[in-house]
């Protein structure tokens, strides 16, 4: 009797296991698709087609393709708020941590790089909807976070005390976020380099000294 319930537990383990592995594949199906055909243009049929399976089955895993989108991009944002507040907690120096808030973003962009083109090309659209207003606290979050650093480091000395934070923010942001649209994983600048070498711009300028 406890070998059979042992049986049917790993078996069932092996099922809920499947299952969830199933749903990851449909999400990054349906990322992939949203980021490069936009979310309102892309439907359900297609992320079904795309994944070898009839409309009627993807409905068993996600009740609407907003609740695909809602589950990507809820995913994504709070990994990269965890991530971000790593990198305060173990960098006491804001230049240092500046720049490996920097080097986690590129990290995600290997990582994320569909998720992150939702972010950038729909969030203006999905915010509309309650579902998605947490598009916006994260987006408060993080600036929150990024300006937090950039003052503690005009207090220290470190940066300029004549920069308007929020302008140094929403520059940096720029900077880093819309170079999902032409970055290629494949191409010969990987997202490491790309890193350093606007961690150098920013810090350094691109006038000679």
């Amino acid at each position: 009797m406890v070998a059979t319930k042992r049986l049917s537990t790993r078996g069932r383990a092996g099922r809920e296991s499947g299952g969830s592995e199933r749903r990851a594949e449909l999400l990054a199906i349906a990322a992939e698709l949203f980021a490069t055909r936009g979310f309102l243009a892309t439907t359900v049929r297609e992320i079904a087609d795309e994944a070898g399976i009839l409309s009627g089955s993807l409905y068993h895993h996600f009740d609407s393709k907003e609740s695909m989108a809602e589950e990507i991009l809820r995913g994504f944002l709070e990994e990269q708020k965890q991530a971000y507040e790593q990198v305060l907690r173990e960098n006491d120096d804001p230049r240092e941590a500046i720049a490996e808030l920097i080097r986690v973003s590129f990290r995600a962009m290997q990582r994320d790089r569909a998720a992150i083109a939702i972010f950038q090309n729909e969030s203006q659209y999905l915010s509309q909807f309650d579902r998605f207003a947490f598009l916006r606290q994260s987006a408060h979050d993080f600036e929150r976070l990024w300006t937090r650093v950039l003052q503690d480091g005009q207090r220290r000395g470190v940066f300029r005390t004549d920069l308007n934070v929020r302008l140094a923010y929403r520059f940096i942001r720029d900077m880093v976020w819309t170079t999902v649209h032409w970055y290629n994983p494949r191409g010969k600048l990987t997202a490491n380099v790309i890193a350093e070498q606007y961690i150098q711009i920013l810090c350094e300028g691109i006038v000679a000294q």
